[in-house]
């Protein structure tokens, strides 16, 4: 991996569940896991986050304690195997951000951006950063008809409020970053809208967090019915989105998206 300082952070999937639209039921042994997240660390991954939810469209909500059974262990084993990335757990409730934090996380990176009126209390208390995103309804309910009049208008004005909210909580801004939400509660073109126009969410001030990977708005475009098979549909999306100022990416695929985006770092660089 470049040794070289980089203007980008890219974030693995590591989904400890059985039904995530894309490699659901491939980790749900803990060992193989923090296996899989030691490996995208190899590749590049400066982030490794950590979900035991899935959040597909029309998953069903999982049980605190189900969570807790999932993700604790993997975040103690990457913990153990000292890895050097920062661990983040994939969670909207506060009592499993709570349990990650305390068994070695450092990051969260909530979907839901604060609908736990506890997590900002939680992440504060820790010194955590964390990821807000934003989301139209629920994960069983975002893809029926999604409307906006505008929706990076709206989806800015979303993410300011909750960046707000999370500093007025004692959580230091500096450690809070933004998701559009890409492909939660949006239809192909509100998709592309906020690729488009990222710039303008970048104004916000605070880093941007993507995550096109796999997902299922790249297969209509493409005709990839398959997820293995958007490979490269991610990869423009991503470049795409660190032309326009995003610079964190939350990906599966991670050496491939590493790579491409280190060859657009160059570029954008010569500018």
């Amino acid at each position: 991996m470049n040794a070289q300082p980089q203007p980008f952070a890219v974030m693995g999937v590591v989904n400890v569940t059985p039904d995530s639209f894309s490699d659901g039921g491939l980790y749900l042994d803990s060992s193989a896991a923090i296996a899989h997240g030691r490996e995208l660390e190899t590749d590049g991954a400066a982030i490794l986050d950590v979900g035991g939810q899935s959040t597909r469209p029309g998953a069903e909500p999982v049980g605190v304690a189900e969570e807790l059974r999932r993700v604790i262990p993997v975040i103690e084993g990457l913990k153990a195997a000292s890895t050097t990335a920062i661990i983040s757990v994939d969670t909207s409730k506060a009592e499993v951000a709570a349990a990650a934090l305390a068994a070695g996380a450092t990051f969260v990176n909530d979907v839901t951006a604060l609908s736990d009126p506890r997590m900002a209390e939680t992440v504060a208390a820790a010194g955590a950063q964390l990821a807000l995103m934003h989301m139209q309804g629920e994960p069983r309910t975002m893809q029926n008809n999604p409307r906006y009049d505008d929706v990076v208008d709206e989806v800015k004005a979303f993410l300011a409020a909750r960046l707000a909210q999370a500093v007025g909580a004692g959580i230091d801004e500096q450690r809070v970053v933004l998701d559009p939400g890409i492909g939660f509660g949006k239809t192909v073109q509100h998709n592309l809208q906020l690729l488009s126009r990222l710039n303008e969410l970048v104004a916000l001030g605070r880093p941007v967090l993507i995550g096109t990977s796999r997902k299922s708005f790249l297969g209509a475009l493409t005709g990839q019915r398959d997820p293995a098979g958007r490979l490269a549909g991610t990869i423009a999306t991503n470049v795409l989105a660190y032309e326009r100022g995003a610079t964190l990416f939350r990906v599966h695929d991670v050496r491939p998206i590493h790579d491409a985006l280190l060859i657009a770092a160059a570029t954008v660089a010569q500018r």
